[in-house]
């Protein structure tokens, strides 16, 4: 199953969907100058003070001309006479120049390679999780962007098993922390603890300290431990005592919520959900991904052994930093940047939104396309990338009017109608 939001595809094929090409062009290689023959002598050189100019190859010095008084001023330089090549050096004459391999046609190589990498962690994934192409995707995306992600689903559509899985098909740290409703700041943060044996206080890291970070059912918890991420997301430190302490990289969030129980739920601020970079709402599976789930569990798979199910880690830090800087690469043209701007302004001026897109969210809409782009093999942002990441970026960034929700307005068909009314740039 897939989701409308993030569609495959209505792209053109691409490495990150295996067996297809990724039509990225390759350069021609650097020209190269021709080679210089063995033997040739080397152009005559400026001659010494006060002695005639050269003709024709370089011979050594003679004795002084005689109808010249010896003045020794005038007498040549033997150092600075011209000498034939072949006279003096002939073991090092001058052979064929070497072609050296140009730098800008193993671009399209690398960019495969890291494309194929990060099609492995979604074919890793896939071994334990059927049916949710389009959340790996947007994890991918996520990770990319060195964005948090906020996954929504019913008990039961795998949220957790699928970070779980994509922590198992990185070789990155990972932590989980179960959020309770007695769940205090420092639990996440990290806090001083006083140590007996040095008489001093001493910092102890708390899970936030990780690459991967899982934050299991996040709207059950208060908002004051809510609000304990907000600096870790935005800043990628953690503050205590007055000293910042920077979280390593890269640092991503997936945190997990229940949409259908909100007895003895803490909802997110819009100035905590504005920093999760994507929102994924994980559907239902379709009714073979469902029979496909009940063959893997008949046939023995155990979603809490997943080395048994055969997932390695196929990425690491390196691949995702490289990743990173190569999708920086992909051009975005200024009518695109204009299409972007115009679909965030119109959502601030619907009548139906309490709360439009904020900036941030325009930024994040711009990311989030760029990275689509890369991982179709394409150097440049189209609009359609820009729309098919709109929903999963803007939809927790809008906040309806009360009388919009009574009538059955609802954020995604806010943003489709956004999305159809804005002019498209050709």
């Amino acid at each position: 199953m897939t989701d409308p939001s993030i569609d495959p595809a209505a792209t053109p094929p691409n490495p990150f969907f295996p067996g297809t090409p990724s039509g990225v062009p390759v350069p021609s290689a650097v020209p190269q100058s021709a080679p210089v023959p063995p033997g040739t002598p080397p152009p005559p050189g400026p001659a010494p003070w006060g002695a005639p100019a050269p003709q024709g190859p370089a011979v050594p010095q003679a004795a002084p001309v005689p109808q010249a008084a010896p003045v020794p001023q005038a007498a040549p330089v033997p150092q600075a006479a011209p000498v034939p090549q072949d006279a003096t050096e002939p073991s090092h004459a001058p052979g064929p120049v070497p072609t050296p391999a140009p730098a800008a046609s193993s671009l399209p190589n690398e960019s495969d390679r890291l494309r194929t990498a990060l099609a492995g962690v979604r074919a890793e994934v896939a071994k334990a999780v059927v049916g949710q192409d389009a959340a790996v995707t947007g994890l991918v995306i996520a990770l990319l962007c060195r964005g948090h992600v906020l996954l929504e689903g019913v008990p039961g559509v795998a949220k957790t098993l699928l970070v779980r899985a994509l922590s198992a098909a990185l070789d990155l740290d990972t932590k989980r922390i179960q959020f309770t409703p007695d769940l205090m700041p420092g639990d996440v943060t990290g806090s001083l603890v006083y140590d007996a044996r040095t008489t001093e206080f001493s910092f102890r890291e708390g899970p936030v300290f990780t690459n991967l970070m899982l934050a299991d059912e996040i709207n059950r918890t208060p908002p004051k431990t809510q609000a304990s991420l907000l600096e870790a997301m935005e800043e990628r430190q953690v503050s205590v005592d007055g000293i910042p302490r920077p979280l390593p990289e890269p640092f991503v969030v997936v945190a997990t919520q229940n949409p259908v129980e909100y007895e003895g739920t803490y909802p997110l601020p819009e100035a905590q959900l504005d920093r999760f970079l994507l929102k994924i709402i994980l559907p239902l599976p379709s009714a073979d991904d469902e029979v496909e789930m009940l063959a893997r569990h008949a046939a023995g798979f155990d979603p809490r052994d997943l080395v048994a199910a055969g997932i390695r880690p196929v990425a690491d830090a390196a691949v995702l930093a490289a990743a990173r800087a190569d999708a920086a690469h992909t051009q975005v043209a200024r009518e695109v940047l204009g299409y972007v701007s115009a679909v965030c302004r119109a959502t601030r001026e619907s009548p139906s939104l309490a709360l439009g897109v904020s900036p941030r969210g325009a930024t994040a809409l711009l990311a989030t396309a760029r990275a689509w782009a890369w991982l179709q093999g394409r150097t440049f942002v189209t609009p359609d990338d820009v729309k098919a990441l709109a929903h999963p970026t803007l939809r927790h960034r809008v906040a309806l009017r009360a009388e919009a929700e009574l009538e059955g307005v609802t954020a995604e068909s806010v943003l489709d109608s956004v999305l159809a009314a804005v002019p498209v740039p050709r």
